[in-house]
């Protein structure tokens, strides 16, 4: 009963003018990455493999740097388990909240406007939190890091990182890497260049240690590889906060 009127309370701040910082992505994506639109969609491919890496309990789940629900979407047509999208921007939760009514899953799909280097939840409330594309675009990734953390339940697991799935279309991944590997050298190639050193493994495991994890395993070999099974392209960070609580890492402080 107490764990449901605190959800209740989260739920209540559905797109509300809560101060948050605004993400650099418009700045620093480079203006190719739109013409990938034209691929298969990675998004249920990364659900497939969210629930494969973390295979989550029924809960408290959260899409962080959610957008328009891309990810959380299609993870409770999969599961039928709510999900709460956390983002700085209301207009893109908005056409989220709006694509779960057509798709008859309203009651499923919650907003909160907030940034994850200040997620408004309280410690050790949240079972699962997922976030495709967004760590490298935080403000700080080793505080935003250090709020997962804080916020995960005992047991719960965070899934983070950027990727096309283990079971994206061999073609799409071969025409995906094939182009951005050619952009590299085209007009805007320092922002790719910039694209893909950031999703390096390396990149990941170093915000991950520099937020103290106590555990944690990043997968993949980042933007232009399939090399890893588990993960196909992309780099992607499992944390996982064991059932007997430590104190959080790092100075995040808790949500007021």
């Amino acid at each position: 009963m107490m764990r449901n009127l605190a959800l209740s309370g989260v739920f209540a701040c559905c797109l509300t003018s809560l101060s948050a910082p605004a993400t650099a992505q418009e700045a620093g994506s480079p203006g190719g990455i739109k013409s990938e639109q034209s691929l298969p969609s990675r998004y249920p491919y990364v659900v497939q493999d969210i629930l494969k890496h973390c295979k989550p309990k029924k809960g408290f789940w959260v899409d962080l740097g959610a957008g328009k629900g891309q990810v959380a979407i299609p993870l409770i047509e999969a599961t039928g388990n709510p999900v709460v999208m956390l983002d700085p921007k209301q207009e893109a939760m908005a056409e989220g909240l709006r694509i779960a009514r057509e798709k008859k899953l309203e009651d499923r799909l919650m907003a909160v406007v907030g940034a994850a280097e200040q997620m408004p939840f309280p410690d050790n409330s949240v079972d699962l939190v997922v976030s495709r594309g967004s760590i490298f675009f935080w403000e700080d990734p080793v505080k935003g890091l250090q709020e997962v953390y804080r916020v995960l339940r005992p047991g719960g697991k965070a899934y983070l990182g950027g990727g096309a799935g283990s079971g994206y279309p061999a073609s799409a991944v071969e025409k995906l890497i094939r182009d951005r590997k050619e952009r590299m050298n085209g007009e805007e190639a320092e922002k790719w260049k910039r694209f893909v050193e950031l999703r390096r493994p390396e990149q990941m495991q170093k915000w991950a240690e520099q937020a103290k994890l106590p555990e944690f395993r990043v997968m993949g070999k980042g933007a232009i590889s399939a090399e890893d099974r588990r993960v196909g392209q992309g780099v992607w960070l499992l944390i996982e906060k064991k059932a007997k609580p430590g104190p959080s890492p790092g100075p995040a402080k808790s949500a007021r």
